[in-house]
């Protein structure tokens, strides 16, 4: 249904259907989503979201809470089965081997967070196994600083019951999508967790003021003691 709709469909009916598909995603792979902080709701508008970045899931599970725009890295058009919804979800795409490309994408980020656009980054700039957050790379969260906005951290996590880091889940290293996707079929009862942290006000710092707010913040969900982390992805 969606390859059909989707190209003549408007921007509302657009998300509507990428919020639907998403939700079915994770259900087709038996994942299961699980929250805690503030989730926004319906009438979250115009945020830009910064998260950690683990696998291919941490797209499609905010998408399944929040219809939201990303800004990916250029390889993303071309993933299998993905790709497509991707491209036609209003995802901003961005060369990383073209220094310059990142002023670009500043900007059409920020023109759709003033057209009250949600839009979501992770400025580690790529993915990691869950053990660890990378230095967040602050030239993307700018778009929140030139648009007046807020900044929502979100710390997301892939768990197993007792409270460990599920690696099997990370689409990181030499993985390739169609490895990750089996990884991910053969789970038993895989979960993925998103932690909404507090909105920080963006024209009250510095770019990369706001970077280093929203990794400590998001680093301090992810590594409390134990007993506190098992508690937060419960």
């Amino acid at each position: 249904m969606a390859t059909l709709v989707l190209p003549v469909a408007n921007r509302s009916v657009r998300m509507a259907i990428i919020q639907w598909w998403c939700r079915r995603l994770l259900r087709c792979f038996n994942i299961t989503l699980t929250t805690s902080g503030t989730v926004p709701g319906k009438d979250t508008h115009g945020v830009l979201f910064v998260a950690n970045h683990i696998s291919w899931v941490d797209i499609h599970s905010i998408n399944s809470l929040l219809p939201v725009r990303f800004v990916a890295k250029l390889e993303v058009r071309n993933w299998p089965v993905f790709g497509y919804l991707v491209r036609k979800s209003g995802t901003i795409f961005i060369n990383r081997t073209r220094q310059r490309d990142a002023a670009r994408v500043v900007q059409l980020a920020s023109n759709a967070l003033k057209l009250r656009d949600n839009l979501c980054v992770f400025p580690e700039g790529t993915t990691t196994e869950g053990d660890q957050v990378l230095p967040f790379k602050s030239s993307l969260i700018q778009a929140a600083i030139d648009a007046n906005t807020i900044v929502i951290p979100v710390a997301i996590c892939y768990a197993q019951p007792d409270g460990s880091i599920n690696h099997a889940a990370a689409y990181a290293g030499e993985t390739t999508m169609i490895e990750s996707m089996l990884a991910f079929i053969h789970m038993r009862a895989p979960t993925v967790h998103l932690h909404f942290c507090q909105p920080i006000i963006a024209r009250e710092l510095s770019r990369q003021a706001l970077a280093e707010l929203a990794h400590a913040e998001i680093t301090s969900v992810l590594y409390k003691s134990p007993a506190q982390y098992q508690q937060a992805v419960a």
